[in-house]
């Protein structure tokens, strides 16, 4: 009995040709079991293969929750995964050149896909519906019976009044809101409670600003703008417009559901300890703050503060920043890193040649790439679809290993419209293309890293097939998954040089790209080394034996903090990638002699310190200072500092002579002798 996993890979009835061979290079346990029918007639041979308690693969998604419950109902305590590749391979006008593909797809989906952490949210109920009209008060009367409901009318039309109190109507308008599911904080302005005597039209009573409301659900049906940024994606905020029927309706059937406790997945894993966004009240990189569409980041004391609860999950954090504080979660990027090299290196090895990697989203892309297979010619069989949750969510690793690992073109797929948070992953395609221009790789007429946006299906067939036939002109690379987004970039990005024979390459970048280098003005440096002290990732650093101040490029995230808190601002960023292995190797930037004690000859300091803070003091005749034998303190080592000045008879905490504090008679005496002196004169 082989102990290896089993492949079943089904022909679904022989509408689509399947290659053995080829799909074999896919298979972890060696050849596929092929099947025609096997979710009904051969049943019998997926329970036989459950019966061999080991993990089963079934290349199919349509039919899994059937294969899942027969699993189930079988005891089977195994790994069991599926993997589409009907609509994605199978059923294209290229089928039968679709072998190495299928081989990709059940590679790449047997890489495991760590579970994600999810953030608790919970809700009573408690429901304020924000309305300008009766459209407010009929659904407050559908949502009363299932829902805690309290009514805030704006005032701006006349309302009649109900005639019973069933739930509570005040007049007010919402200034501000805060919050999430569970825990919304409104904050409103002209306050007023409706007068008992109310006949045709609610009359309020006296006005108050300021008034704030907490509640567990938000239903706007003011036909305003909305109280949040990316208001769609805000759990338990709700908006239709009031003279939309249809959207109402939809609106008050999801508040009917917002009760009880709810999870979320956590999409974002935050290291603050990383994050460069500030130290010492002086802020420096705002990349995520920047792009955010939500408003979950803001800025703390020394980094950035991400609120799981608000986090909608578009990753745009996590492509753009560069010390990887922000990483996505949904999943790791390491391990969709792993996916994608599965997914190329495995076609590849099955014979597939210039696959393009089509990343798309799963609401978006697979509803179009299933219209294509069933309504058109399907996709090209060199087009390898990847599926993540969020298409912006990817770094400039996933693009550079992509290329790295043997990918011809990556393109993502997005929807006509763009959706919020893309704008990092744009940014990040930018990056990618002056690189590969720099490292002079042919297009052949197309960028090699692009998007498709597109609603249409047959549009995004048209523009996959338009797509020219030539890969890289070198092997792809065969390095492992395995690291930091930041050390897969480099060595994805190494791989890509010695491709190209561009081992030394130092590539010019634009403003905003995570790597680069800090230069220091060496004659205006004094190695006060402020700067080691706030680098998020010991690009600078000092070295403990000597007065030397030392730069690691390759750890370089051009995130200005050193050149904000540099003192004598004598640093300036050069955002650039340099593939040569001397960016690996700590450079030393400067270095002085210490200097000694003039007392003990104990080191201390270097000269160009001293004499800076004694031409300084000097300068200014600071009054501390204007005794010389107050200045040779400085020259002085900590241990005898206080020798010198008790032998000198020298008070540190002396201050210039005081004047002579005068009265009110002193002041009339002094004015009578100038008097006399006058008198005199004349």
């Amino acid at each position: 009995m082989t102990r290896t996993p089993i492949t079943f890979v089904c022909s679904c009835e022989d509408t689509m040709p399947l290659d053995a061979r080829a799909i074999a290079r896919g298979c972890a346990g060696g050849a596929p079991r092929l099947a025609e029918q096997l979710c009904q007639s051969q049943l019998d041979r997926f329970l036989a293969a459950l019966a061999e308690d080991v993990p089963v693969t079934v290349a199919c998604t349509a039919q899994a929750p059937l294969f899942a419950e027969v699993a189930e109902d079988a005891g089977f305590a195994r790994a069991l995964n599926f993997v589409n590749v009907r609509e994605t391979a199978g059923w294209s006008a290229e089928a039968k050149a679709a072998g190495p593909k299928m081989a990709a797809l059940i590679a790449a989906a047997a890489v495991p896909m760590p579970a994600t952490p999810l953030v608790p949210l919970k809700s009573e109920g408690i429901t304020l519906i924000l309305g300008r009209d009766e459209v407010a008060l009929r659904a407050a009367e559908r949502l009363a019976g299932a829902l805690d409901v309290t009514v805030l009318l704006d005032g701006s039309a006349p309302v009649a009044p109900l005639r019973a109190a069933e739930f509570p109507v005040v007049r007010g308008r919402a200034r501000a809101a805060t919050g999430w599911l569970g825990t919304f904080e409104v904050v409103v302005d002209g306050h007023a409670m409706p007068r008992p005597s109310s006949r045709t039209a609610y009359e309020w009573g006296p006005k108050r600003d300021g008034a704030v409301s907490r509640c567990d659900v938000l239903l706007d049906l003011t036909g305003g703008a909305p109280l949040f940024p990316a208001a769609e994606v805000r759990q338990g905020y709700l908006r239709a417009d009031p003279a939309d029927a249809a959207a109402v309706e939809r609106a008050i059937g999801a508040a009917k559901d917002l009760v009880g406790e709810f999870d979320k997945p956590r999409f974002i894993t935050f290291d603050a300890g990383l994050c460069a966004h500030s130290r010492n009240k002086r802020v420096a990189c705002t990349r995520c703050l920047d792009l955010c569409p939500t408003g979950a980041i803001t800025p703390g004391r020394d980094s950035v503060m991400i609120s799981a609860e608000i986090c909608a999950g578009c990753g745009a954090c996590a492509a753009v920043c560069p010390t990887g504080a922000a990483s996505y979660a949904l999943p790791a990027s390491d391990n969709l890193l792993r996916r994608l090299r599965a997914l190329l290196l495995t076609y590849r090895e099955a014979g597939g040649e210039a696959p393009v990697v089509l990343v798309h989203d799963a609401e978006h892309g697979e509803a179009l790439i299933d219209a294509l297979a069933r309504h058109g010619s399907g996709l090209p069989a060199r087009v390898l679809p990847l599926r993540v949750n969020e298409v912006s969510q990817l770094d400039l690793a996933f693009f550079l290993a992509g290329f790295a690992w043997g990918a011809a073109q990556i393109r993502l797929l997005l929807r006509g419209r763009r959706a919020h948070g893309v704008e990092g992953v744009l940014r990040n395609l930018g990056f990618t293309a002056e690189i590969l221009s720099g490292l002079a790789v042919p297009e052949h007429g197309a960028p090699r890293a692009g998007t498709i946006e597109t609603d249409d299906p047959f549009t995004l067939g048209e523009a996959l097939a338009a797509l020219p036939r030539r890969g890289l002109p070198f092997p792809p690379a065969t390095f492992l998954a395995i690291g930091t987004p930041r050390e897969m970039l480099r060595q994805a990005g190494r791989a890509l040089a010695e491709g190209m024979s561009r081992r030394e390459a130092v590539l010019p970048m634009p403003a905003l790209a995570p790597f680069g280098l800090a230069k220091v003005d060496v004659n205006g440096c004094t190695l006060c080394l402020a700067c080691t002290m706030v680098c998020p990732t010991a690009a600078f650093t000092a070295n403990p034996e000597t007065p030397q101040l030392r730069f690691l490029e390759d750890a370089c995230v051009q995130c200005g903090l050193c050149a904000t808190t540099c003192p004598e601002q004598v640093i300036t960023l050069e955002p650039r990638l340099n593939l040569a292995p001397e960016a690996a190797r700590m450079q030393v930037v400067k270095e002085e002699a210490p200097f000694c004690c003039e007392r003990c000859a104990k080191p201390f300091g270097v000269k160009s310190q001293i004499d800076r803070v004694t031409a300084k003091l000097t300068e200014s005749g600071h009054w501390m200072f204007r005794d010389p034998k107050q200045l040779a303190l400085l020259r002085l080592c900590e241990d005898c500092r206080p020798f010198a000045a008790t032998d000198a008879a020298l008070d540190p905490y002396a201050g210039p002579d005081r004047p002579i504090a005068k009265t009110t008679e002193d002041w009339l005496r002094e004015a009578e002798r100038a008097k006399r002196a006058k008198r005199d004169a004349t």
